[in-house]
């Protein structure tokens, strides 16, 4: 019996021991210290690059205008050509005796009309006598008439005849660089010959992008005008500002104003065409070239700014974790923007007065307290991190 009442004392005692291991590590459970900070509200000036594409201001193929033999060629292939300067000369010699035919048409129909009008006058002056007759007097009058509508049609002739000699000499319609020649000298030419060279301007140049729905209300594209000035009467270019970045990561020397936005979006892309001038004094930029514009406002607004190193990725997205009430951290995803000098702005998910973690990340988990690191301590958890 004293036995039994032993053993029964040493398994109690046994029990008991378990019992308050097992209750040892939730009473000693210490919540990470971590380092927070209050989201910072900034002034800031959105901005986004595009995939864009280089366009002339004018592109034009040259054509002959007349049936004629080529001549010569004036120009250099490739060259960078003047506005009025020769390109081609076709042979003029049949076009100059149509002026010259032409002229002594008009001529002969301007003595025509001499004549009739010292007829007419004269029977008009013999009419109130009574030497000629009503009909008479008509037939004078009607003479007249149509020998001055024949040098009418005497110099109808003779404009058109000099018109299609001066297309004999084709010349650039207006400053740009000239492709290579699709004729050679001695060719005959004709309206029906299709384009012999093409020309396109290079300074100014057009870059042409795309941009949702979304972001034409976001840079306020929504009150353009056409004419460089918002709906409240500032000249703003459309409240934008453009850069070119090259292929090479250089940046275009000269900035572009918006000079168009279309009237419509597209239903298979959702997007809005967009275009902007851009200088081009060095000819860096070339139709066709592929581009990245960047696009930014040129009215700030404030806007969350968070440090980057609270940011953490997973599956589901970019994510910031936050303390919330009671010291409790909480997970809260976000939309992240540009890259600023005062951190990564965030579109969605924060706002004024929200307290992020920024330090001690490693053991934070949702929905589980966390204790504020003292000042002097900041940097510690930091560089643990």
């Amino acid at each position: 019996m004293k036995k039994s009442l032993q053993v029964v004392s040493l398994v109690s005692a046994l029990m008991l021991a378990g019992c308050g291991e097992s209750q040892k590590p939730q009473q000693t459970a210490v919540a990470p210290t971590v380092i927070v900070e209050p989201v910072a509200i900034v002034a800031y000036q959105p901005s986004k690059a595009y995939v864009g594409r280089i366009e002339a201001v004018e592109d034009v193929d040259i054509t002959a205008q007349v049936t004629g033999y080529l001549k010569q060629r004036h120009f250099k292939e490739g060259q960078i050509v003047e506005k009025g300067q020769l390109l081609y000369t076709i042979e003029p010699s049949s076009f100059e005796a149509q002026v010259a035919s032409a002229k002594a048409s008009v001529a002969q129909a301007s003595a025509h009309l001499k004549r009739a009008e010292n007829d007419y006058l004269r029977a008009k002056n013999l009419l109130p006598r009574g030497s000629i007759s009503q009909s008479e007097f008509d037939t004078k009058q009607a003479e007249k008439l149509g020998a001055d509508a024949q040098l009418q049609a005497a110099n109808a002739q003779l404009l058109l005849a000099q018109v299609n000699l001066s297309y004999t000499q084709i010349t650039a319609p207006f400053t740009g660089r000239i492709s290579d020649t699709k004729v050679s000298t001695g060719d005959l030419l004709s309206p029906s010959s299709g384009t012999l060279t093409t020309l396109v301007s290079l300074d100014p140049v057009h870059a042409s992008f795309q941009l949702s729905e979304r972001e034409r209300l976001a840079f306020g594209f929504d009150k353009y005008q056409g004419d460089g000035e918002s709906n409240s009467g500032e000249s703003n270019s459309g409240g934008v500002e453009v850069t070119l970045e090259l292929e090479n990561g250089q940046q275009h020397p000269q900035k572009g104003t918006l000079d168009f936005v279309g009237n419509r979006i597209d239903l298979t892309t959702g997007t809005l065409a967009v275009r902007a001038l851009v200088p081009n004094e060095q000819h860096t930029l070339l139709p066709g070239q592929h581009i990245n514009v960047v696009i930014a406002s040129t009215n700030t607004q404030d806007a969350v700014a968070i440090p980057r190193r609270a940011v953490q990725t997973d599956v589901a997205g970019d994510f910031v974790m936050l303390m919330s009430e009671g010291n409790v951290a909480e997970r809260r995803n976000v939309e992240l923007g540009a890259q600023t000098e005062n951190g990564v702005i965030v579109h969605t998910g924060l706002g004024e007065g929200d307290k992020i973690i920024v330090g001690g990340l490693q053991r934070v988990r949702n929905g589980l307290p966390v204790q504020v690191a003292p000042a002097k301590a900041e940097s510690k958890p930091e560089a643990a991190e």
